[in-house]
């Protein structure tokens, strides 16, 4: 019997968090992927300081930010086809190298004043064009890890809330590393991050043993995972308008700008306790139906926090909303995984994760022109009624909700 397959706890074990870290290589695989994810935890605030240090122009930053989230978030699937396609030994190594190189380019293009913004431009493109899929990637492993459906829910949600605190703790480490080096410092950072955690996790055992599946002549990829991108989407344009919303609704009521990140640390620290306690509770409804109800509770919640009398009570609101964010991106890649074809995880997981980020990237537009038009409480209403939207558009996307193909084997080798 595998090394991967033995010692696994029985569902009637309940199995806890601290089970999920005492599965065969977990610790080893999972701090490896989390060393490389931390890269983009501090790279977006590395290349807004780099860029606006050496050009001087808001305009060339936002262009430059925009090319490389946008290219990283389009080709973020084709990317987690790669990896399923050829594995991940073979595939992420050399997108790390290229991710990397392009990272260290930037930082000497960066390293002083008056570089060229067409070659800032085509370097920070080319960087998001080659960004390892390393978070679906981890999720494909813990399904090969976690064979029991409980564990492999808190496998996620533990995954989930690591993930949202690398990137609150990766700006905080790039502030810390400017005490004793320029803004471009932090892009070396990140390349150094990427390069070495990428190596120690595919020289895991638990990803060494990941084959990629034989394919059929003519075959073609599976379905679209499009219930949880539709949930996806909605979380993604709730939460980056929210950003917007409330310092809008700070500047309104004439509060501070310090007030600002003591209401979006709320949100966050709800997110997290949801998400730490979407991994306890044993669920008796599929992740379907659940994902209906957790995307029209974080609507509601939202819709309600506009209505605040001051900070500290929208304070309270969003740490409401948060409980319901975590456990609505984990169900999110729950169906996802439940729903893939064999061999194919890694690119469903990839696409609920664009779209959540191009979610982000639109909310905050459309939140930006409506605040200008529209008083604040009727922002945060259509904020929530976009993610009520998507809960109606889960319910009614055609497709296997109800816990996916419980069938095909989760431990073995693709």
């Amino acid at each position: 019997m595998s090394a991967l397959t033995s010692s696994r706890p029985s569902p009637a074990q309940r199995p806890s968090y601290a089970a999920v870290l005492r599965l065969p290589h977990a610790r080893r695989t999972f701090l490896a992927a989390l060393a490389a994810r931390l890269s983009y935890g501090t790279v977006s605030l590395a290349v807004l300081l780099s860029v606006t240090r050496a050009t001087g122009s808001y305009a060339v930053t936002g262009l430059v930010m925009a090319l490389f989230g946008g290219s990283a978030v389009v080709l973020m699937p084709v990317r987690a086809t790669l990896v399923d396609r050829y594995g991940p030994r073979r595939a992420l190594p050399p997108m790390a190298a290229a991710y990397s190189a392009v990272l260290c380019l930037l930082a000497a293009l960066t390293w002083h004043p008056g570089a060229p913004p067409t070659a800032l431009a085509l370097a920070a493109a080319l960087s998001g064009c080659v960004a390892p899929p390393l978070g679906p990637t981890m999720r494909a492993v813990w399904g090969r890890l976690a064979d029991d459906p409980a564990l492999l829910r808190r496998a996620y949600s533990l995954d989930g809330v690591a993930e949202e605190l690398l990137y609150v703790s990766g700006p905080a480490l790039v502030g810390l590393l400017l005490r004793f080096g320029p803004p471009p410092t932090g892009l070396l950072l990140s390349a150094v991050l990427m390069s070495a955690g990428t190596c120690a996790f595919v020289v895991s055992p638990a990803v060494r043993e990941v084959a990629p599946p034989k394919r059929e002549a003519g075959r073609t990829p599976g379905g679209f995972p499009a219930a949880p991108v539709v949930a996806a989407v909605g979380l993604g344009l709730a939460l980056s308008a929210v950003d917007l919303l409330v310092m809008a609704f700070a500047e309104q009521r004439s509060y501070g700008a310090e007030a600002v990140p003591w209401v979006m640390g709320a949100l966050s620290a709800g997110s997290a306790v949801g998400g730490l306690l979407n991994g306890v509770v044993e669920w008796r409804r599929p992740a379907g139906e659940r994902l209906v109800w957790l995307a029209a509770g974080l609507g509601a919640t939202l819709a309600v926090a506009g209505l605040a009398s001051g900070m500290w009570v929208l304070a309270g609101a969003m740490a409401a909303a948060g409980v319901f964010v975590a456990p609505t991106l984990t169900t999110a890649y729950l169906l996802a995984d439940e729903t893939a074809a064999e061999g194919e995880r890694t690119r469903a997981g990839a696409w609920v994760n664009a779209a959540v980020n191009a979610g982000s990237s639109g909310g905050s537009v459309v939140a930006g022109w409506l605040v200008g038009w529209l008083p604040v409480a009727v922002c945060f209403a259509l904020a929530g009624g976009v993610a009520v939207v998507s809960a109606v558009g889960v319910r009614a996307v055609p497709g296997p909700r109800a816990g996916g193909d419980r069938s095909r084997p989760r431990g073995g080798a693709a």
